[in-house]
C-alpha cells in the first residue's frame, strides 16, 4: 500500500481514533437535507455537467444493469437513467438519510421502477460476482475506509469487459487558478457549508480528503494494479475534478 493510500484512508471527518466508515456515515446523515443545495450552490452548478460527462463515457457500452456506489441522493443514478435508459440501476450508500432524500427525488420523477436505492457498504457489496455491466461512483471513493478494497469489490461484481467509471475531485495545477481554487476550497467553501449545514467539520473534511486522494497517474496505477485494463483519466474544469474509466 502506497503512502498516499494510507493518507487518504486516515483522513476522517471527526475524531482521529474512531473508524472512518462510521464517521462518514454520521457526517452525511448530518448534512443530507442540505447536500443537494450545497453541491449545486458551491460548485455554481458545474457539478451537474461533470455528472453528465461521466455518464456519457458509458453511451457506447449501452449498459442495462448499472451499479452506482456511494449514490448519496441519487443524482448520478438519475443522470444515468436519463442518458442511458437502462433496465435497472442499483444505488448503494452507507448514509440512510442521504438515501431517504434520493428516494423522494426518484419517486417524484416516477423512475422508481428503474432505480432502487439501498443501504450498504462499498467494501462488502451485497451482490454476486459478475452481476452488473457497468459500475459508477461520483465523489465517493475519497470516503472509502479502504480505497483499494472498495474498488476491488466493485470490480468483483462487474461482468467481464464491463466498465468502471469514477468521478472524483482533483487538484488544479495551473497558476493562478490553483491558488484561487485552494483558497476557495480550504476557507470559503467550509465556511459556507458550516453556517448552512450546521456541521462544523463536513466541508473542512472535503478539502482535506481531496488533498490526500491519490489522483491522476497515481489513481490510474491503482486501477491497473487491481487488474483493470485501459485505464484513462480526463480532467475537467481546469483540473477541479477528473473522470477515470477502466475495463474489467
Amino acid at each position: 500500500m502506497s503512502v498516499k493510500e494510507v493518507k487518504a484512508e486516515e483522513v476522517k471527518p471527526y475524531e482521529e481514533s474512531a473508524a472512518k466508515k462510521g464517521q462518514v456515515s454520521t457526517m452525511f446523515n448530518n448534512i443530507a437535507k442540505y447536500y443537494d443545495f450545497l453541491n449545486h450552490f458551491l460548485s455554481l452548478g458545474i457539478d451537474k455537467s461533470w455528472r453528465k460527462k461521466a455518464i456519457a463515457t458509458l453511451k457506447e457500452d449501452a449498459p442495462k444493469n448499472i451499479l452506482d456506489v456511494a449514490t448519496g441522493t441519487g443524482d448520478l443514478a438519475i443522470e444515468a437513467n436519463r442518458q442511458l435508459s437502462p433496465d435497472k440501476i442499483t444505488g448503494i450508500d452507507i448514509s440512510v438519510k442521504m438515501l431517504e432524500v434520493g428516494d423522494k427525488k426518484i419517486r417524484k420523477l416516477g423512475i422508481d421502477d428503474v432505480i432502487t436505492l439501498q443501504e450498504g457498504d462499498s467494501e462488502n457489496l451485497p451482490f454476486e460476482d459478475n452481476t452488473f455491466d457497468a459500475a459508477v461512483v461520483a465523489f465517493g471513493v475519497r470516503n472509502f475506509a479502504n480505497v483499494e478494497a472498495g474498488l476491488k469489490d466493485m470490480v468483483r461484481v462487474l461482468q467481464p469487459n464491463s466498465k468502471l467509471v469514477v468521478l472524483e475531485f482533483s487538484k488544479p495545477a495551473m497558476f493562478p487558478f490553483k491558488q484561487l481554487f485552494n483558497f476557495y476550497f480550504k476557507y470559503v467553501l467550509p465556511f459556507i457549508g458550516r453556517i448552512t449545514s450546521k456541521d462544523k467539520k463536513a466541508y473542512g473534511y472535503l478539502y482535506e480528503s481531496v488533498q490526500a486522494f491519490p489522483e491522476g497517474q497515481d489513481f490510474l496505477d491503482l486501477l491497473t494494479n487491481i487488474g483493470l485494463k485501459n485505464a484513462t483519466c480526463k480532467k475537467l474544469s481546469l483540473g477541479i475534478c477528473s473522470i477515470y474509466t477502466a475495463t474489467k
